[in-house]
């Protein structure tokens, strides 16, 4: 029965109630005005009429409640039942079915609301059926990998870890998926090696030294941030973060066997250039002989060779002991002055010869003295000026100078020269790196050296350059 009909019945029942109220009243009020008033029989005809009214009325009226409760909810009831589905289904529940057939009008929506709901669950067996694949899919993939990875997200749950992670971490995989890995760290010292460059990022420099394969083994963490960009946002969105570990223990053992033979063969390569200087000492010596000008030009020549090949050599054996650790720093209490006088006299020489004039900037106020360790610190600043000296013009200028700020100390060189490109700022400071086109003689592991140890003191080497306009190098150490 549809909503107009259920309508039509309620108000032509409420109508036809009325109707034979009003006849039935009528009819007896006709009775009793035909009957005489003082005639025995009107006593009783007038209250059999109140009777039959009564009845009626009290029919009429139960029926007038019985379609007030029937008629709004049976015109309700569906649509509260069509409500009830939809949410069900803005909820996931796409089991949800709606029976109207006793409504002409909803039933066509209910029927096709079923059959959105039949598509929903299909579309999300089919979906499920799809993701679980893709998840296997991912699984394999990850556990293919011959590194160690993990997969966290935005609250560093573990999401994803391969066996190899499992295994290096000594952890089994029931225990970890979905759990913090900032708790499981509290009782694994390696996963909280890990964690805390996620936490404090450039914390950790150093290769993880770690027991695999039946060997110590060196890794080399990398951690990589995953982020989505949604259509609708213009800001990215990070979900995570992944932990690759690299397996780097053939390249360190390369490593290793490289610093060990240029350690050999830098100390090998001592003794044969110590015999040629004190040759040369000899040479020189005009009790054994007088040199005529060629020869003297030949000796020059191999002198300033044999003190670059003992400055290169010297380099070599710094190096090695940075890389093997070995660094040893015997620190003592030294001026800032000192240091500078050390590396103008290890360089006028040099200054000399092609007419550089050295000038000093030093505070008249007094400096605070350094607790470093005075001989690397002395190479570092003779280093620096060395290079000032050999990227300036002839007939120019360098300044070598120091200054305090606050708790800090800054040693700095200044040259005038052609100046160095920003893009290789950086790259000076690595081993064996040359500007390009420059002309000057160099191994490229002076200014490495000297970063590693200014390092190694707790301070920082810097450089500010312009083309054109020269470079300036700067040592800050803590007083």
């Amino acid at each position: 029965m549809n909503i107009k009909t259920k309508l039509i019945l309620g108000i032509g029942m409420l109508a036809g109630m009325i109707i034979l109220l009003v006849t039935l009243s009528v009819v007896n009020l006709q009775i009793l005005t035909a009957t005489e008033p003082d005639s025995p029989a009107a006593m009783p005809g007038l209250e059999r009429a109140l009777l039959w009214i009564s009845i009626t009325g009290g029919i009429c009226i139960l029926t007038g409640l019985c379609l007030l409760y029937w008629l709004p909810r049976s015109i309700s009831k569906p649509i509260k039942d069509l409500k009830q589905g939809i949410l069900e289904i803005a909820n996931h529940n796409y089991e949800e079915r709606l029976e109207m057939n006793n409504n002409q009008e909803f039933r066509e929506v209910a029927e096709s609301f079923n059959r959105m709901a039949e598509r929903l669950t299909e579309y999300r067996a089919s979906t499920l059926a799809d993701i679980l694949s893709a998840k296997k899919f991912i699984e394999a993939i990850v556990n293919s990998i011959d590194d160690p990875i993990i997969g966290l997200n935005i609250d560093r749950q573990i999401l994803f870890i391969n066996d190899e992670a499992l295994s290096v971490l000594n952890l089994k995989r029931e225990y970890v998926i979905r759990q913090s890995a900032e708790e499981l760290s509290l009782k694994n010292d390696l996963l909280r090696r890990l964690i805390r460059e996620l936490v404090i990022p450039g914390d950790q420099k150093e290769p993880l030294k770690i027991y695999a394969d039946d060997k110590e083994s060196y890794f080399k963490a990398s951690y990589i941030p995953i982020i989505n960009t949604e259509a609708e946002q213009d800001e990215p969105c990070k979900l995570g973060d992944v932990i690759l570990l690299k397996n780097i223990t053939e390249f360190k053992e390369l490593d290793s066997a490289k610093t060990t033979f240029i350690s050999t063969i830098s100390h090998e390569l001592k003794t044969p250039i110590a015999a040629i200087m004190m040759s040369l000492q000899l040479l020189e010596d005009k009790r054994v002989g007088v040199l005529n000008d060629e020869q003297e030009q030949l000796s020059k020549s191999i002198k300033e060779n044999s003190e670059r090949l003992l400055n290169i050599t010297g380099e070599l054996l710094n190096m090695t002991q940075v890389e093997a650790g070995k660094l040893q720093m015997i620190p003592k209490i030294t001026k800032p002055i000192e240091l500078i006088e050390y590396a103008i006299k290890a360089n006028q020489v040099q200054a000399d010869k092609f007419n550089i004039q050295i000038e000093v900037e030093y505070p008249e106020e007094k400096i605070e003295k350094l607790f470093v360790d005075s001989e690397k610190i002395a190479w570092v600043l003779t280093n620096l000026l060395s290079n000032a000296i050999r990227y300036s013009k002839e007939n120019g200028r360098v300044i070598i100078g120091a200054k305090q700020e606050v708790d800090i100390i800054e040693l700095y060189v200044q040259d005038f020269g052609k100046g160095i490109d920003p893009r290789y700022h950086k790259s000076i400071f690595d081993r064996y790196f040359r500007v390009p086109g420059t002309k000057v003689q160099g191994s490229g592991l002076g200014l490495s050296i000297s970063r590693d140890f200014v390092e190694a003191h707790g301070g920082t080497l810097t450089v500010e350059s312009e083309l054109g306009k020269g470079s300036r190098f700067v040592m800050r150490l803590k007083a």
